[in-house]
């Protein structure tokens, strides 16, 4: 169950922190934070407004600068805080599902890439790789080199 309850608050922390950074945060901010106060009460949930816009303004502050240890700083402690709250209370785990499900919509879509290659002519004794994010790959040419006559000689 721990496993569990750890997950959904990552899940959790995700969620909210990506809403942060959209102009979705506006409209879910306030369920947002009536979850973490844990209920109705204005004045707790009034404290945890202010603490989700610092997170967002520390959030922003560190993206626009290129820190992307910053903003992963700001997800991890919105999930230690919602694994807390979930230790402490599981029967918060069904609301807090819930709330995901209802902020599902507002969630930003992942990037569409589009890649469009296109060779023309040439002959081609490599390989030819087509992708997006590929990194850290390495290729070594130890073999023997071809004896193919090159195009047009004779």
């Amino acid at each position: 169950m721990e496993a569990e309850l750890t997950a959904l608050a990552a899940s959790g922390a995700t969620a909210f922190v990506g809403l942060m950074a959209t102009e979705a945060w506006n409209q879910v901010r306030g369920r947002v934070a009536r979850f973490l106060a844990g209920g109705e009460d204005r004045e707790d949930s009034e404290a945890v407004d202010a603490e989700l816009e610092e997170s967002r303004a520390a959030l922003l502050a560190a993206r626009r600068s290129g820190d992307e240890d910053g903003a992963a700083d700001v997800t991890a402690e919105w999930r230690i805080r919602l694994r807390r709250a979930l230790r402490d209370n599981p029967e918060a785990a069904r609301e807090l599902r819930e709330l995901l499900d209802e902020l599902a919509p507002h969630q930003p879509a992942a990037p569409t890439v589009t890649v469009n290659n296109s060779t023309n002519g040439g002959t081609y004794y490599s390989p030819v790789i087509q992708g997006h994010d590929i990194s850290g790959l390495t290729f070594n040419g130890g073999g023997a080199v071809s004896s193919r006559p090159e195009p047009g000689a004779g």
